[in-house]
């Protein structure tokens, strides 16, 4: 039998503290006011000083409400009948449909067993060149989307949502705006993937501490389809309000501050999100994608910062487009080698054509006169930008690379590109381009 406290010793932000016994860290507590009841939870214990973070916010607890430990973590119902519905970040129906209490599941376990993963070999495709093409996404990479505020990452994460060759989409909105939630409710929808997904938002106007529960009760899902055999991709946007909101609380907590005033287990926190990407053995696999915002455009701000550390590298999106520079998917090599046989090649030759076109661009700026390998540079980086990085672009792989083959036709000759004579004889735009064909946006 479970003890009901009804009286509340402190209540600092969104953390309350009671004199309780027998209590566990992580366990859930149902606070009762005269406002309805709302799901706490054990975040410190210090003798018999048990702190809890209360989910809804403490406004409106008063010091004299009724707190009832449960004896069990937060858990979140898990089924089939997920799919297709929106719940807030704290797992309540949003879409007015029923709410669901059956097989409940517990949310911020442990990271699968290593013994447990197999080596990623896997690609998914998306359909955008910038991504299939030159960093290509691999099943159960962890990868960021570094940005600034005001970079279209948003729709970049819906059409990635729609377009991902994979089972199922978890979105997991931290923070989001509401007409953020809106556009990516709408665009599913839309677009006819609503079906596949599954939404857990928290709004700007939610309580702090629901921010907390995105990434959890997101990943406990998508493990439960994983073992199920689905590929399963979650989209997370943004973590850096996640980190904001572990931040307020340690604050609440009177934790010392580390790096700008962030927790000093940040890199923890976030890493034991990142480590649920995994590819079961015989089973599915769980993939993250997520976008991590960088205040100021700084890549060393403690976000980014550790967020570089724990993942498998970064798609750093910068004046609309997917930057080839700033960007790096270290699992490619592993998939890259079964596409074409002029993936790999034509990859590296087009990156290393476009850094010779920036550093022509620097020399244009600062008055050199153009030669005409310089011009011909300048057209390559044009045709470049339209063709490839315009996240509008929306064509399949093998179509992306005979774009780029077409490029390099338009702007060099065979001998110019640096390319092997025996790619350039069998892809060289000509008879067997035109066989080939080409697809249209």
């Amino acid at each position: 039998m479970r003890k009901i406290y009804n009286k509340i010793e402190q209540i600092a932000g969104n953390v309350i503290t009671v004199r309780a016994q027998g209590v566990s860290y992580g366990e859930l507590a149902e606070v009762s006011s005269a406002y309805g009841r709302s799901l706490a939870e054990v975040i410190k214990l210090d003798d018999e000083m048990v702190s809890l973070q209360v989910y809804s916010g403490s406004r409106g607890i008063a010091t004299n409400d009724e707190v009832r430990f449960l004896g069990r973590p937060m858990m979140v119902s898990f089924s089939d009948n997920l799919l297709g519905r929106i719940f807030t970040g704290g797992g309540e129906p949003r879409d007015n449909g029923p709410e669901l209490t059956e097989n409940l599941i517990e949310i911020g376990g442990p990271s699968v067993n290593p013994a447990k993963r197999i080596i990623p070999r896997n690609m998914i495709r998306t359909g955008i060149p910038m991504i299939d093409v030159f960093n290509s996404l691999v099943e159960s990479q962890k990868l960021p989307v570094f940005s600034v505020s005001g970079e279209p990452y948003n729709e970049l994460l819906a059409r990635i949502a729609l377009q991902a060759e994979v089972d199922l989409i978890i979105l997991g909105g931290i923070g989001l705006k509401y007409d953020d939630y809106l556009y990516f409710k709408d665009a599913l929808e839309e677009g006819g993937a609503l079906s596949r997904t599954i939404f857990f938002v928290h709004t700007a106007a939610d309580p702090i501490v629901e921010a907390l529960l995105v990434p959890d009760i997101s990943l406990a899902v998508a493990e439960g389809f994983a073992l199920k055999g689905k590929r399963v991709l979650v989209l997370l946007t943004d973590m850096t309000n996640f980190a904001d909101a572990l931040k307020e609380i340690a604050i609440t907590m009177e934790q010392v501050p580390s790096n700008r005033g962030y927790p000093g287990d940040l890199y923890s926190q976030l890493a034991s999100r990142y480590e649920k990407a995994v590819d079961f053995e015989g089973a599915g696999s769980i993939t993250i994608l997520a976008v991590t915002t960088m205040p100021g455009d700084d890549v060393t701000h403690p976000v980014p910062d550790n967020t570089g550390y724990i993942t498998e590298g970064q798609f750093y999106l910068k004046n609309g487009r997917i930057e080839p520079f700033g960007s790096l998917s270290r699992l490619k090599q592993l998939v890259n080698k079964a596409t074409r046989e002029d993936h790999r090649p034509l990859m590296d030759g087009m990156i290393k054509l476009y850094a010779l076109y920036k550093e022509t661009l620097e020399k244009k700026a600062m008055g050199f006169r153009m030669s005409e390998w310089d011009t011909k540079l300048l057209s390559y980086g044009r045709l470049f930008e339209e063709k490839l990085m315009d996240l509008k672009v929306n064509i399949s792989l093998e179509k992306a690379l005979d774009r780029g083959w077409e490029i390099l036709a338009e702007c060099f000759t065979p001998e110019e590109t640096g390319l092997r004579t025996e790619l350039t004889a069998a892809f060289w735009p000509g008879d067997g381009a035109s066989e080939r064909g080409d697809g249209e946006d």
